[in-house]
């Protein structure tokens, strides 16, 4: 019987309960994989990045022995919105201006004058 792929995705984080193998996603419930801005809606340096690939660590690490069920990955993926909200704000990431969409989801830039 094939393993059943669980997912979670909300605006700037998708997860999915598999692996990656030759581009494509292997269903493994043992294994929790994450896809940061696939819309490119930000422009993203390596710092912030990595921020949020130690987030979603701290995550999983917390939730170890636990099942990976549907809850458990809308939690991890609401935290890890959060965490890209806060980056934000922080202006540590920016919009990138060149996205096929520019819907400020998380707000509306902030300029020089209203920080």
């Amino acid at each position: 019987m094939a393993e059943t792929l669980l997912k979670s995705t909300t605006r700037h984080i998708r997860l999915f309960t598999a692996r990656v193998e030759n581009g494509d996603l292997v269903p493994d419930l043992d294994q929790l994989t994450l896809d940061i801005d696939p819309d490119n809606e930000f422009l993203w340096g390596e710092a912030a990045l990595e921020k949020v690939r130690g987030r979603f660590q701290a995550l999983v690490a917390s939730q170890a022995g636990a099942d990976l069920n549907d809850y458990t990955l809308r939690r991890i993926g609401s935290e890890l919105e959060g965490e890209i909200r806060a980056l934000l704000q922080a202006g540590a990431i920016r919009y990138n201006p060149d996205s096929r969409v520019l819907n400020y989801s998380m707000g509306l830039p902030r300029s020089p004058e209203t920080l």
